[in-house]
């Protein structure tokens, strides 16, 4: 946390100093290259106690101030003004001079230029050349007196620490340069599966839209139809199918403002509280279907243990039911349906069936090529939960859908043993 905090407060500093940097080069430069120079005049005056003092100050100050004004290229060309610089820095050691840290300024300024700009293995190879060129020359030429300590690790210590300095800034830029990438990167992933998500929501709101509207209105019209039918003839059986398309299309608003709900925002207090419809929920829609004048037989097939669904699974089954059974009310040519469950180890099969007639099909009937929302829509959940449906007519007439859901995994297997 310690080491986050002192990143967070880095961060600005150090993209103010880039900034600065970026809109006021020149002018850093030129104050860079006067300090640099300044500071060369007392270095030149400097010298070991003891030691000779017979070199004139002017040369010293006359080769640094070649190195300063080399050092205004020092962005764009790098390795030239590292020669430039270390031509210079040999120089003054050749005549005599203390290798200060003030005469040696500028190359400084430039090894920590190039080992910012460029990589380790480069920056290495120019300090230890420069190091070796200065230490050689120091050695040769500089005052007898002087202690080989100062001719030596001290030229070594001066320019080792910009070219540490400057890897250890080129890698702080270049890592957070990577974690700016990394979090727009992060940013366009989340934008692009948020709109992923709101897509799918979308869909799956649009099958459960469609399922409601589709199947409540198909058991209305008919029911419709046969009120219309007997009200003449038999008032009282009228009077009862108008009850139950009553019922219908207040179960058919409840739904639809259970599905519009899904809109909603989380925290909405009216949200509907009211869990979604699963095989559990088939005998009441038998039960509707029956009102409406189509009879529906379900069974279970004895070689398997009946067992749960997952949550989608389970919805996914009753809105293929209610699909299937909906399109028989609106296009077979029957009155009969029959819903079949078989369990396996894996896997679900729901099989909705009618004869449809001893004829074939009709031509308005659905089929496997059908382009209908219904079938689409029946094709889109199953595989939505990783199951298949095969829809198609039957050999001795009537439709056939037949859906294969998954069964949770997680179930304990039986023992072999027992």
């Amino acid at each position: 946390m310690v080491a986050a905090a002192r990143q967070e407060a880095t961060t600005p500093m150090l993209t103010t100093w880039q900034n600065l940097q970026r809109d006021h080069a020149r002018s850093l430069d030129a104050a860079l290259v006067l300090l640099l120079f300044g500071l060369s005049f007392s270095g030149s005056t400097i010298t070991f106690q003891g030691g000779s003092t017979s070199v004139p100050w002017w040369p010293a100050v006359l080769l640094t101030g070649v190195s300063c004004a080399a050092l205004l290229w020092r962005r764009s060309h790098p390795r030239a003004v590292i020669a430039v610089t270390t031509g210079c820095a040999v120089g003054v050691a050749a005549l005599g001079y203390l290798l200060t840290v003030l005469l040696l300024g500028p190359l400084m300024v430039a090894l920590f230029a190039l080992a910012f700009r460029t990589e380790r293995r480069t920056a290495n190879t120019f300090a230890l050349t420069t190091i070796g060129l200065l230490v050689v020359t120091a050695m040769a030429a500089g005052p007898a007196a002087e202690p080989l300590v100062l001719k030596t690790i001290a030229p070594a210590a001066w320019l080792l620490l910009p070219t540490s300095l400057g890897t250890v800034a080129r890698m702080r830029s270049e890592y957070l340069e990577a974690a700016q990438t990394r979090a727009e990167q992060a940013e366009r992933t989340r934008e692009e599966v948020a709109r992923h998500r709101v897509a799918e929501e979308r869909m799956r709101i649009a099958r459960e839209l469609h399922d409601v509207v589709a199947h409540h209105l198909a058991l209305a019209n008919a029911q419709a139809g046969t009120a219309a039918h007997v009200v003449r003839n038999r008032p009282d059986q009228a009077q009862k199918m108008l009850a139950e398309l009553t019922a219908t299309t207040s179960s058919a608003l409840r739904e639809l403002k259970a599905a519009v709900g899904l809109l909603r925002q989380a925290g909405d207090q009216d949200a509907p509280l009211e869990p979604a419809p699963g095989l559990a929920r088939l005998p009441d829609l038998v039960a509707v279907l029956s009102a409406a004048g189509l009879d529906v037989t379900v069974s279970v097939a004895d070689e398997g243990t009946p067992r749960p669904l997952s949550p989608g699974a389970d919805l996914t089954a009753y809105r293929i039911v209610q699909e299937a059974l909906t399109n028989v009310t609106k296009h077979a040519d029957t009155k009969e349906a029959r819903v079949e469950l078989a369990y396996s180890h894996e896997w679900l099969t729901i099989t909705v069936s009618d004869r449809g007639g001893p004829a074939a099909p009709k031509p308005s009937a659905p089929s496997a090529d059908s382009s209908g929302y219904g079938l689409i829509g029946m094709r889109e959940r199953a595989h939505s939960v990783g199951g298949h449906l095969r829809t198609g007519p039957r050999p001795g007439g009537g439709f056939q859908v037949t859906a294969e859901l998954p069964l949770p995994s997680h179930f304990p297997k039986e023992d072999p043993s027992t």
